[in-house]
């Protein structure tokens, strides 16, 4: 309960209450949040305590309002990987059911732009994989995939039907990814991808680049655009040698 003389504020209290029951799963993901009025008479507080309590979880994305509809428990937002592994094993990795959806395959020769990420002459060959990636069902990315079509030429005929591409160049044709760079911008989504995505138009995602190596050569270039309400960036920050003040 809400203890009036104690050190933090009601609405402080009230917060780590709210948090404490989303936690224990007594408010579970896309569960709604008891209406103003509910949690005024059951704890005994201002409608204005409970706003400040609502607006702190909403702004930490715990909570998540839906105009003309309510505040509901948020998904917790997957933080982007800092290490080289498949959206298949870092799903796994956070205990989530990975899916893939393949959107559409061909194979194409890259134009001067897609040649100079692969570092390759114009016109080169490369696969095109376009998936919907998926945590516990739910649309968390869009991805192209562009895969070098030399050390896996047949790739598109070999490669099963939304199986993990990871693991069907390592097992058909011995080609393990061992580095790889990204590039992250933020943007509003288009009407394609909001559609896939199950977001609004213009909503916010991420656009990610990222170039993999295997042995020094650029095998895949990715294009891919994830859900920045399902997504963080964190990073970790270090101090400069000999750097001092602020």
């Amino acid at each position: 309960m809400i203890d009036p003389s104690g050190p933090l504020p009601k609405y402080l209290q009230l917060r780590a209450i709210l948090l404490g029951m989303i936690e224990q799963n007594r408010l579970p993901v896309d569960a709604p949040v008891p209406s103003e009025r509910e949690l005024c008479r059951r704890f005994g507080v201002s409608r204005m305590t409970v706003r400040q309590a609502v607006d702190q979880l909403v702004a930490e994305d715990r909570l998540r309002r839906i105009p003309g509809k309510g505040t509901f428990v948020a998904r917790p937002k997957v933080q982007m990987p800092k290490e080289l592994v498949s959206f298949t094993e870092d799903m796994r990795a956070r205990g989530l059911r990975p899916g893939s959806l393949d959107l559409a395959a061909r194979t194409v020769e890259a134009d001067g732009r897609l040649a100079a990420l692969f570092a390759a002459d114009r016109g080169v060959r490369v696969h095109v994989l376009e998936r919907l990636r998926l945590a516990d069902g739910e649309p968390m990315a869009v991805e192209r995939s562009h895969i070098l079509a030399s050390p896996a030429p047949d790739l598109l005929d070999r490669r099963p039907p939304n199986a993990p591409l990871y693991e069907t160049l390592e097992r058909e044709y011995g080609i393990v990814m061992d580095a790889g760079e990204q590039t992250i911008d933020a943007g509003p989504a288009g009407e394609e991808e909001a559609r896939l995505l199950e977001i609004g138009a213009g909503d916010a995602v991420f656009f990610m680049r990222q170039r993999t190596f295997s042995r020094g050569v650029v095998v895949e270039v990715a294009l891919t655009t994830y859900r920045a309400d399902r997504y963080r960036i964190h990073l970790g920050l270090e101090t400069p040698r000999g750097a001092s003040g602020s």
